[in-house]
């Protein structure tokens, strides 16, 4: 195993990928950021079903 570090320079290697798994989890979540499910900024949104009506009493 380590022949291969022989091969690439240990710390150029580790910070391109570090670079690359932060630009995907960047990706990934502004993937699910954009579908309603797991937005979970804004929160579900509301349905006309869903809203509840107070009542009240005098």
């Amino acid at each position: 195993m380590y022949k291969v570090w022989l091969l690439f320079d240990p710390r150029r290697a580790l910070v391109a990928l570090s670079a690359f798994l932060f630009v995907l989890a960047l990706i990934i979540h502004f993937i699910l950021l954009s579908t309603d499910r797991f937005n979970w900024l804004e929160g579900h949104a509301v349905k006309v079903g869903q809203i509840a009506q107070t009542v009240l009493v005098v």
